[in-house]
């Protein structure tokens, strides 16, 4: 391929309304939102739902989407139909339902052939005394379903406390939710399959419930999955690369860019999702050099070379 078709490929985040979202994604992020509450921002994605597109560049104006399945190279001919994660922003202005993902194998039987749903949560940012669910203490179906019908949720949910700077791995059949005043960083499966345990009886805009999915929930949650007690980060910082997770889906790594320590981040994977959650600064990949600020999200294709990133920022990114 041509040297311009190596570059970094830079993306235009598709926002979405939701009944919990709220208008910070304008504040701190500089997003033009649409009107109302805006509660995602789907900043890397060739979903359907929101499949964003090139800004500059030779792929000027292309869907990710289209990118993927014309110029597989660029991804260093992954194979699979779809382009596998998603990386989203979500500003919790509200609680989010409380909510369950299948994996792979039932995703694939029961909703079409999607994609199941493993994510993790960077925490962006937290107050004093916010929290997250992440877990449930039921040993069975039978006793889930009955503290549900009971209204037992503080029995049943797993909430942790939260600060700025936690992560934490959803794997499939997970009970979670986010809960309002958080605003977190989200990668997963490029997958849109959600089944609402609860949704605090919150009426929409033309007055009806959401849908529920509970047999869905039932079926897939986890009831043997160890709950955990805190979010905190305790793999080591190297050379400014702190490594979050590595699953079957996805690895993600966090960067910190010093004024004084600038970073070389090795770029050997068939594409690297990258996204700067705080600060600015410039990433450099081959040739190019591209100023980026927080807010910004791009792709590193396959053969562009490592990274040389400087400035005073930390980014999140990752690659399958």
């Amino acid at each position: 391929m041509q040297d311009a078709e190596l570059d970094i490929i830079f993306l235009k985040p598709e926002l979405h309304n939701k009944l919990w979202g709220g208008r910070r994604l304008e504040t701190d992020y500089g997003y033009d939102l649409p009107d109302g509450p805006v509660g995602e921002c789907w900043a890397i994605s060739a979903h359907p739902h929101g499949d964003c597109k090139v800004v500059g560049g030779v792929w000027d104006g292309w869907r990710l989407s289209e990118l993927w399945n014309e110029h597989r190279e660029l991804f260093g001919d992954e194979e699979g139909d779809e382009f596998p994660l998603l990386v989203k922003i979500l500003d919790a202005q509200d609680d989010l339902s409380i909510q369950v993902h299948p994996d792979d194998a039932y995703a694939h039987e029961h909703e079409n052939g999607s994609l199941g749903k493993r994510e993790c949560w960077y925490i962006l940012d937290a107050k004093e005394g916010d929290r997250i669910v992440v877990g449930q203490r039921a040993k069975s179906r039978e006793e889930f379903a009955q503290l549900v019908e009971e209204g037992r949720w503080d029995d049943l949910l797993n909430r942790v406390p939260i600060q700025t700077g936690d992560f934490f791995q959803v794997e499939p059949g997970t009970v979670h939710a986010i809960l309002g005043g958080t605003l977190v960083l989200e990668t997963q499966e490029s997958s849109d399959v959600t089944y609402r345990v609860y949704d605090f009886d919150r009426r929409q805009p033309d007055g009806s419930l959401r849908e529920l999915h509970m047999e869905q929930s039932l079926d897939v949650i986890d009831f043997g999955m160890k709950a955990p007690e805190s979010g905190a980060v305790t793999e080591p910082e190297i050379d400014g690369v702190t490594t979050l997770v590595t699953t079957p889906s996805y690895t993600v790594d966090r960067i910190v860019v010093r004024p004084d320590a600038p970073v070389a981040y090795a770029q050997p994977w068939s594409f690297l999702n990258a996204s700067v959650v705080e600060g600015s600064g410039t990433v450099c990949a081959g040739k190019h050099i591209h100023n980026v600020t927080k807010g910004t999200h791009f792709i590193a294709p396959a053969g562009c070379g490592d990274l040389a990133l400087e400035g005073d920022m930390m980014l999140i990114v990752s690659h399958v």
